[in-house]
């Protein structure tokens, strides 16, 4: 790196830091936390890409594709169950948030069962969200040290503080709009990522013929996930569809972009545009770590950069190794604003649901003012703690992104499960749906410690499945008056034009993961 590369991060973080102040004038909590419900769908999309499609796809996402063993393509198939997802949260759960009026979408559990029910959920949430973020943090502070040449605290306090100041003092806003312009840079980042790794390889037709055909494979139906991580096509489509639901509908840092709609157009635009835009950004994430990493696989000094078992590193030194001057500091900018763009949110939210599930219950006649101050307190802690966290953050899987997936469907299934119950019935008590989820969390706990096999996505299916059956096994043995049942449950917003869509997008989705290998083979 040279002195224009160091130019272009500092002005980056320096914009970062503006923005939080311009941004800063909040009046009270819908402001802070939602934007004051005035945010369009545009920037809101952008914003849930930015969080989801995040620094750790930026760089891990094609290390699982170029590098890591037994990756490939195949994390292609992460995609087939997006458009069923969001069919199921925009016919029933979103809008239901959304009318509910909260802004914590725990609030929403205690108005259907009581306030225990909200703080254990709140509980796994917290603990989910700051540990998933805690591996995103060490993640990117390691590939920093690789590229900027800082030391793992150093970078750790970079990330941490500029993200910490911008989005506690521009709340949702800052969150957003920053995660809007981060977003445009992510994409530009990998597109010029994949134009410069076809240049070095030699072009398209080298490339064709030196890629390791193994990696080629987008589907895999020979496997049904009882034998480790094979990312077979049943646990993809059926814990892949749990996971999304839950993910973006029942998880606060992604819900409360849809909390903080206009209304439930906007928020029906917002999570169908999503879904459109998520698989050819995915192509490129891909393309881009298939060609890096058959460059790699050609050039020894290239691979011999790469630690053994860090195959995360390999976008990181690419950029440094193989782009011009100027370039350089533009993608580290993407690598940066990916990484905040992540920790934003995870603050935010986490703030969010401290103060709305803990706080208010101290004093329930809290000024505007004092709300304000007491959100700020709280995310600056959860920023801290996150911090802290990512210093011990040890590895969980060959890459980044399958690591904080894995902690996630853990945990995904036995929420989602938990919501739907509370939209769907009006027999279950809170007592019946705090055993169904504690058994679910439990057992996919055991799942990880005693059933090396079953190939994680699955957990999803069983957490879902344990949360209800355990519950409706609860209220059979006791029944329990649910008590006054104070939530309603919305219309949907999906008409059948909006169904024909996203099933046609479905179809789409799958004749390109069966095309695209045939097609590369052939050129």
């Amino acid at each position: 790196m040279n002195y224009v590369d160091y130019l272009i991060v500092f002005t980056y973080l320096v914009g970062l830091l503006v923005l939080g102040f311009v941004l800063r004038n909040q009046q009270n909590k819908d402001d802070y936390f939602l934007a004051g419900r005035t945010l369009g769908w545009k920037p809101l999309t952008l914003s849930i890409m930015a969080t989801q499609l995040s620094a750790v796809s930026f760089i891990s996402a094609p290390a699982f594709v170029g590098l890591r063993e037994g990756g490939g393509l195949i994390w292609l198939s992460y995609e087939l169950a997006v458009p069923f997802a969001m069919l199921l949260l925009l016919w029933l759960v979103l809008p239901t948030l959304h009318s509910s009026g909260v802004i914590s979408v725990y609030d929403f559990l205690e108005r259907r069962f009581d306030r225990s029910s909200r703080l254990l959920i709140s509980l796994v949430f917290q603990i989910s969200r700051s540990f998933a973020t805690a591996i995103m943090i060490y993640a990117i502070s390691i590939i920093l040290q690789s590229t900027i040449g800082l030391a793992f605290w150093q970078s750790v306090l970079c990330i941490g503080i500029i993200t910490l100041i911008y989005s506690l003092q521009g709340g949702m806003k800052a969150v957003v709009y920053g995660d809007a312009i981060q977003m445009i840079f992510i994409i530009l980042g990998a597109l010029t990522c994949l134009g410069f790794g076809l240049y070095h390889i030699g072009g398209w037709n080298q490339f064709v013929a030196l890629v390791e055909p193994s990696r080629l494979q987008t589907l895999n139906i020979d496997t049904a996930g009882f034998n480790g991580s094979d990312f077979g096509l049943l646990p993809m489509l059926f814990g892949g569809f749990i996971l999304y639901a839950s993910y973006y509908g029942c998880d606060q840092s992604e819900a409360q972009r849809s909390l903080a709609a206009k209304n439930p157009v906007e928020l029906k635009k917002m999570i169908m545009t999503a879904s459109f835009l998520r698989f050819p950004i995915t192509l490129i994430y891909c393309f881009a770590g298939l060609v890096i990493g058959t460059l790699a696989s050609t050039q020894a000094d290239f691979l011999a950069k790469i630690p053994q078992q860090h195959p995360d590193w390999m976008m990181p030194i690419f950029i440094v190794n193989y782009l011009p001057h100027g370039i350089i500091g533009l993608l580290l900018v993407a690598i940066l604003a990916a990484a905040m763009s992540s920790l934003s949110s995870a603050v935010n939210s986490l703030a969010a649901v401290s103060v709305e599930d803990y706080c208010r219950y101290r004093n329930k006649q809290l000024s505007n003012h004092q709300y304000l101050r007491y959100a700020k307190i709280s995310g600056a802690c959860w920023g801290l703690a996150t911090l802290l966290l990512s210093f011990y953050a040890g590895d969980i899987a060959p890459t980044i992104i399958e690591a904080i997936n894995k902690v996630g469907s853990v945990f995904y299934g036995p929420v989602l499960a938990m919501f739907l119950l509370a939209i769907l019935t009006k027999k279950l008590s809170a007592r019946h749906v705090n055993t169904g989820l504690l058994v679910g969390v439990l057992s996919n706990i055991a799942l990880w410690l005693l059933v090396k096999e079953l190939f994680w996505f699955w957990w999803n299916v069983v957490g879902f499945v344990f949360t209800v059956s355990v519950s409706y096994c609860a209220y059979f043995l006791r029944p329990q008056q649910p008590g006054t049942l104070k939530v309603q449950r919305h219309p949907s917003v999906l008409n059948k034009r909006d169904v024909c869509f996203m099933l046609l997008w479905f179809a789409i989705i799958m004749v390109a993961c069966y095309v695209i290998p045939n097609l590369i083979e052939q050129t």
